[in-house]
């Protein structure tokens, strides 16, 4: 195939958000699986080349985004590329900025029906109460900011000391703090694949290894640090309740293309809805490439369809 019938793709990584290095690494094994017989890739650092990519953006086709967190993935990015009229996989400038605030999601899952734990949001100025605060959720507790992903800033305080520099630490992300009861369970990931018919793929369990009380940072990067099971080992009525739940959430949120949604399965059976994430992580062994390959769909041809996906669902003129 020529060089003018390669699909020209602008592929987004790095950029300033903590999530920089993850960023990178899942935009390495993305420009390794795309057929280079179909796709000409062109990386670019929205950290140092938004000049370059408005000024190559006539001669781009697609844009790859594999952002993470702020600047990325929660629709900043995509508005920019809305201005240069460049479609991009995944949603849109209104789902990415739900998405990202966690306050937000929640107050839309549970509109939706969907089960969320209890939660308050405080920032910089609510006076805090630590002991009411325990009194009203119990220890251990979850702490995180509301504006970060791959779990930055979380903490889970299992003393009154540790709640109050666990909002200490995530006040240190962001501007506002999400305290949350902590539910007891096993952490369970559905991604769902689709625009107007979205569909859930095969639910994930994660296990984190010893000397991780939860799936954070860490656990979820160092190498060999958590046991990911495709499919989950849990029956099919709950295999089949979590991916109507991750479907009702990703509509909930107003996405499209993809998402991938994380949930609790308490100790009771019942299910919680955590956070849905718009821009997964993108190796060849991360969760939603793990769900889709389960389902029929190797990773090349996984990024293949979101590209499709992108296409069928372009924005109209007056979006862009």
């Amino acid at each position: 195939m020529s060089e003018k019938k390669r699909m020209r793709i602008a592929l987004l990584a790095g950029g300033k958000s903590g999530e920089r290095q993850v960023s990178l690494n899942g935009a390495a094994g993305v420009a390794k699986a795309l057929d280079p017989e179909r796709f000409t890739v062109l990386r670019y650092d929205p950290a140092t080349d938004l000049a370059r990519l408005a000024a190559d953006a006539a001669g781009i086709d697609f844009a790859f985004i594999l952002l993470h967190g702020r600047f990325g993935e929660d629709g900043t990015m995509q508005g920019f590329l809305d201005l240069l009229g460049l479609p991009y996989q995944g949603s849109g400038v209104l789902g990415s900025a739900i998405a990202m605030n966690k306050h937000l999601s929640k107050e839309l899952y549970r509109q939706a029906g969907l089960p969320v734990a209890d939660w308050l949001v405080l920032d910089a100025a609510t006076p805090v109460d630590g002991e009411a605060l325990v009194s009203r959720f119990a220890l251990p507790v979850v702490v995180k900011p509301v504006h970060e992903g791959s779990s930055l800033g979380l903490t889970l305080a299992t003393s009154l000391a540790e709640l109050l520099a666990g909002i200490d630490r995530a006040l240190r992300h962001d501007s506002q703090v999400m305290v949350e009861r902590y539910l007891r369970g096993r952490e369970l990931t559905v991604g769902v694949l689709g625009n107007d018919q979205p569909e859930g793929l095969p639910v994930v369990e994660i296990v984190p290894g010893e000397g991780f009380g939860f799936f954070d940072y860490e656990a979820k990067y160092r190498p060999g640090a958590s046991e990911e099971i495709c499919p989950a080992r849990i029956d099919t009525g709950i295999a089949d309740r979590a991916r109507r739940y991750a479907v009702t959430a990703h509509q909930a949120l107003q996405l499209r293309g993809y998402s991938r949604t994380d949930m609790i399965l308490a100790d009771d059976g019942q299910l919680f809805l955590l956070e849905t994430n718009t821009i997964p992580g993108m190796t060849a062994t991360s969760l939603m490439p793990q769900a889709a390959a389960a389902a029929g769909l190797p990773f090349p041809q996984f990024l293949e369809r979101l590209i499709e996906l992108a296409m069928a669902d372009r924005r109209p003129p007056t979006a862009r």
